[in-house]
This record gives C-alpha cells, sequence and structure tokens, in this order.
C-alpha cells in the first residue's frame, strides 16, 4: 500500500509540476509594456530606453532552473549594448537568496508579491518570458529556451 501510494504522490506531484511549467499568456506582443511593479532583490533597474527581458520563473520549477543559464549567457553577451534582463518570482525573499547561492543568476531578480504582475501579464505557467524593444513595447514571448539572439538583436536596435 505504502509503495502505491508513493508512485500515486510522485505521478501526481510530476502532473502538477508538468502543468504549472507550461505557458499560455495573454497576446502581448506589439502592446506596451506595463509599469512592473515589483521588489528587486537590489538596485532596480532603469529600462527607459532598454531593450529588456522579463521572465516570470520560480525555483520549484525544473524548466525555469535548466533556462538560467541561458539567460546568464545572454546576461553576458548583450548587458554591456543595453539588455536589461529581470526574473520575476512571487516567492519570498529568503526562498529566493538560498536559491541563488546554489544557482547564481547573473541577472535581476524582483519579487511579484501577491503575483499581481503574474495575473495581469495572464501567466498561467512558467517559464514565460517576454522580450522588450527599446521603445517599450513587447516584441516577442515565450519559452525562453526558444529565445534566440536574432530576437534580442532586434530589440536592441
Amino acid at each position: 500500500m505504502k509503495k502505491h501510494l508513493a508512485l500515486f504522490a510522485a505521478v501526481a506531484l510530476s502532473f502538477g509540476l508538468t502543468q504549472a511549467c507550461t505557458a499560455a499568456p495573454k497576446d502581448w506582443v506589439g502592446k506596451e509594456l506595463p509599469a512592473l511593479g515589483v521588489d528587486y532583490m537590489g538596485k532596480a533597474p532603469d529600462l527607459k530606453g532598454h531593450a529588456a527581458i522579463v521572465e516570470f520563473w520560480a525555483t520549484w520549477c525544473p524548466p525555469c532552473r535548466k533556462s538560467i543559464p541561458h539567460l546568464n549567457e545572454l546576461n553576458k553577451k548583450y548587458q554591456g549594448k543595453g539588455l536589461v534582463i529581470i526574473g520575476v518570482t512571487d516567492e519570498d525573499k529568503a526562498t529566493i537568496e538560498k536559491f541563488r547561492k546554489g544557482v547564481p543568476m547573473e541577472y535581476n531578480v524582483a519579487i511579484d508579491k501577491g503575483g499581481k504582475l503574474s495575473q495581469q501579464f495572464g501567466i498561467s505557467g512558467i517559464p514565460q518570458a517576454f522580450v522588450v524593444g527599446k521603445d517599450g513595447k513587447i516584441v516577442w514571448e515565450g519559452h525562453p529556451a526558444a529565445l534566440n539572439e536574432s530576437v534580442i538583436e532586434n530589440a536592441l536596435k
């Protein structure tokens, strides 16, 4: 009986994580990036006149953790050219700090208290990223692993 319960729990947990990590937000391409209204862990970045990636993520989400090295690389390559990356989560500061000790995030991290920004964007699953052009309009949305450098280079123009 214990084996069956453990198997059921593992399957349920797996299914829950799979469901939580798929994304289907509202269509934001072509729209203005709204005010983020988040609490930054560190100094708030200046977004005016900068291209940006805004990514919704969580410490418990395996696909989110897999996308962090990709975002770190993009940050290294494009930060000097004006790209700002912000990872947005609704988790608490202590959880994020503990996570970041083991998994470095070399870009801005922000807390979306109460998930208000996530709700505004219509995020139903994570990770979900949005690329914003220098003009403040969203030019791309999708899974951060699918984000290629040509999208970023176009946003930086």
